[in-house]
């Protein structure tokens, strides 16, 4: 009945087909270039139609085990809010070489205070986490003197790290209590 040439023929006639129908499903009368949203498209009220729209879930999102967020301090930054402010609070008359609120470090270049030209102090301060503790936070402090025409390092007295260390956590608590009498 069919031969091997003969299906060979019907094999290509209907590729053939396949390939027209398929080229004329792209049809010339589509536009080339696609539209975007200007943003000055409106609707009939003025609203801007591409505009942040609310959410049904309310500003909160989606609450699903009846949690409500607490407010520890940490809103927008990687690390306790009340403990970053007290720490550039705290270490704000020396100059500042680098601050990251993301990895909760400070970096401080170097200090000489005016009643000492001898002597030159840097502080590095670390905030560990999101929550307000004591254990949130570490204080680095490095000295040198001047002394041969250069700067060598010297020791610093064993509680002065700690001494800043409780200035700040003394700060951020005297932020957090102002804040939560703002809030009632």
């Amino acid at each position: 009945m069919f031969n091997n040439r003969s299906i060979k023929g019907f094999s290509l006639v209907s590729f053939v087909l396949a390939s027209i129908l398929a080229l004329s499903a792209c049809g010339s009368d589509i536009e080339s270039e696609a539209k975007y949203p200007s943003g000055l498209e409106r609707t009939t009220t003025g609203e801007d139609i591409y505009g942040e729209r609310e959410s049904i879930f309310g500003d909160d999102g989606l609450n699903i085990f009846g949690e409500k967020k607490e407010t520890d301090g940490s809103s927008g930054i990687g690390v306790n809010s009340f403990l970053w402010r007290a720490s550039l609070d705290t270490v704000s008359f020396m100059p500042l070489s680098s601050a990251d609120p993301f990895g909760g470090v400070i970096l401080t270049d170097w200090y000489t205070p005016p009643e000492n030209q001898s002597e030159r102090f840097k502080v590095n301060v670390f905030i560990l986490g999101r929550q307000l503790r004591s254990d949130g936070i570490r204080v680095r402090v490095f000295r040198q003197t001047f002394s041969g025409g250069t700067w060598r390092d010297s020791d610093v007295s064993g509680d002065m790290g700690t001494q800043l260390e409780d200035t700040i956590l003394t700060r951020a608590r005297q932020l957090r209590v102002a804040q939560i009498g703002e809030s009632e």
